[in-house]
């Protein structure tokens, strides 16, 4: 048997982070070795997680680079915007993977980057290594990566709707709007009044309107795509679930004569080969349940006649595919492994 890859976890206290522990305890081919949590060094991971005790006994330690990697050769760094910067160049220097599950190595542009997150950068070689992390588009240049940033929630699901119409030129670019859903655990572990139980039941809500951070990270990859710059319009909502995201993706058609048969087909072809997207028939449309506790991608769509648009709906897990699930996706691709290796496929229903 081959032996197993150690695996380090920063940020393990988080949402993301016990997603990621409690896939990697399932993975054939992975060894937790590290766990790190800077507010939480020293304390047991089951005292944090007390589902966790027949599984986990590692200590969180505080994340110094040294001692990450003389116990890990690849390490996921769920902490905060800001973190990763500090972190990933030494981890790298010393011969560890680096897959980041912040912003910070998502942009090319850097400038952008400071612009919406703030904070000078003084790693710009490490920068310009690094690879987007979304499967479905960067398969190839992901195999031999060894700086990843990996995409948000948003960007996932909104990305994958929108793909398909933009690399074959059949919207108008500038025409793009998304409506966008998110679960409350989006949020993170982090206390926030936005998302207490008494603020959050029983509401929907608009936040960030025209200045969610998400915005330039879609942006920059659609402009990719369409090889061209353009501007999205992007609105994010909180909607009274823990887990699960939906956007509805709108746009004008160049050719009117479309209809919803022909762009299933589209999409059908675009993802043939990407497991982690499913493309639902004629009439169906993704529900947020489907995906919960799962690495998948729901699709479905709609041509409208009387305004020549199209209308996307996509569904993730926020916290898999938009998160940690995909992390994981990614690992398996730059390890050689089949990419949903160890990740779920099927959600519990109801």
């Amino acid at each position: 048997m081959p032996q197993k890859v150690s695996v380090g976890i920063v940020g393990a206290s988080g949402y993301g982070g016990v997603q990621l522990v409690r896939l990697l305890l399932e993975h054939p081919h992975i060894d937790i070795t590290f766990l790190g949590a800077h507010q939480n060094n020293g304390v047991r991971f089951d005292e944090l997680y007390p589902q966790f005790g027949h599984r986990v006994s590692l200590v969180c330690e505080e994340p110094d680079p040294d001692t990450i990697a003389e116990r890990c050769s690849l390490v996921f760094l769920g902490t905060p915007n800001g973190v990763a910067i500090g972190l990933a160049p030494a981890l790298l220097k010393k011969g560890c993977q680096v897959l980041d599950l912040s912003a910070d190595y998502r942009f090319s542009d850097l400038e952008t980057y400071r612009r919406w997150y703030g904070g000078e950068r003084t790693d710009h070689e490490v920068a310009r290594t690094a690879v987007y992390g979304l499967p479905e588009l960067y398969r190839e240049r992901l195999r031999a990566a060894r700086l990843v940033g990996c995409p948000g929630c948003y960007p996932t699901a909104s990305l994958l709707a929108v793909a398909p119409l933009l690399k074959q030129g059949l919207i108008d670019p500038r025409s793009v709007i998304i409506d966008a859903k998110s679960g409350v655990s989006g949020a993170g572990r982090t206390l926030n009044v936005g998302s207490l139980f008494a603020e959050a039941d029983g509401t929907v809500a608009a936040y960030k309107v025209a200045r969610h951070r998400h915005t330039p990270e879609i942006e920059q990859i659609c402009s990719e795509l369409a090889g061209t710059p353009i501007h999205i319009q992007f609105t994010p909502h909180l909607v009274p679930m823990v887990r699960g995201m939906l956007v509805t993706l709108y746009a004008q058609l160049r050719d009117p004569g479309l209809v919803s048969e022909d762009l299933l087909t589209i999409f059908e072809a675009f993802y043939r080969q990407c497991p982690a997207v499913h493309i639902l028939p004629s009439g169906v449309y993704p529900q947020t349940k489907w995906a919960n506790g799962t690495n998948i991608c729901y699709i479905g769509l709609e041509v409208d006649p009387r305004t020549e648009r199209v209308v996307v709906l996509a569904a993730i897990d926020n916290l898999m595919k938009g998160q940690s699930a995909q992390a994981i996706q990614v690992m398996n691709i730059t390890q050689g492994w089949p990419e949903m290796t160890g990740l779920p496929q099927m959600g519990f229903y109801p």
